[in-house]
């Protein structure tokens, strides 16, 4: 696993024809981002919020790209249960993210992300003879083009009112299911953070 620069990560996708992923992860809870919307003058709309707060949807998320090929979105979903210690994604959560990116993409990754830095997670990668990992420095969103792909999405699910753990997920699935059906926007997430797309054309 690479260090804190990221000089190579392109040139390494580059000669490998590896497929570049960036990687983020993100969360939704039951009570929905806020948002704007349209009401009588004098009557602010309510949004009735059910559930209780600890009740969270974990997700992550990388966008592939590799040149000649359109932008790819792959995602993954994880409900903490009661007495987990950990909510979010595990070690072995992010190994099956990757590994189905790499059944799904057919080739080698070079993965750009920002996250364990464990000997856990060092071991998983030093497993996978297809899969190069650089890390981004700790605290640099604005480097990484998932973090649009939250935006989008939490901004899709403003104000809409869940019953439960269970609509939630399944509405979070069907807003990323059609992102990834949309390349043109995938490529207009890569753009955000002003990374350098020429060598991706």
């Amino acid at each position: 696993m690479a260090g804190g620069h990221l000089a190579g990560y392109k040139s390494t996708a580059a000669d490998l024809g590896a497929w570049l992923c960036r990687e983020d992860e993100s969360g939704q809870g039951l009570r929905p981002p806020k948002g704007r919307t349209w009401g009588r003058r004098g009557h602010t709309p309510v949004v009735t919020v059910t559930g209780g707060h600890d009740t969270r949807v974990s997700l992550a998320a990388l966008i592939a790209t590799r040149p000649g090929d359109q932008a790819r979105l792959i995602y993954r979903t994880h409900r903490g249960r009661r007495g987990d210690k950990r909510k979010g994604f595990a070690e072995t959560d992010y190994a099956r993210l990757l590994d189905a990116a790499h059944q799904q993409l057919d080739g080698p990754v070079v993965l750009v992300w920002d996250n364990l830095n464990t000997r856990a997670m060092r071991e998983l990668i030093a497993a996978r003879d297809w899969l190069t990992v650089f890390q981004l420095p700790s605290y640099a969103p604005e480097l990484n083009p998932v973090e649009p792909v939250w935006s989008n999405l939490k901004r899709s699910l403003a104000n809409l009112v869940k019953q439960d753990i269970d609509q939630l997920t399944a509405l979070i699935k069907t807003r990323l299911r059609r992102m990834q059906y949309q390349p043109g926007l995938l490529e207009g997430f890569l753009a955000k953070p002003r990374l350098d797309l020429t060598r991706l054309q």
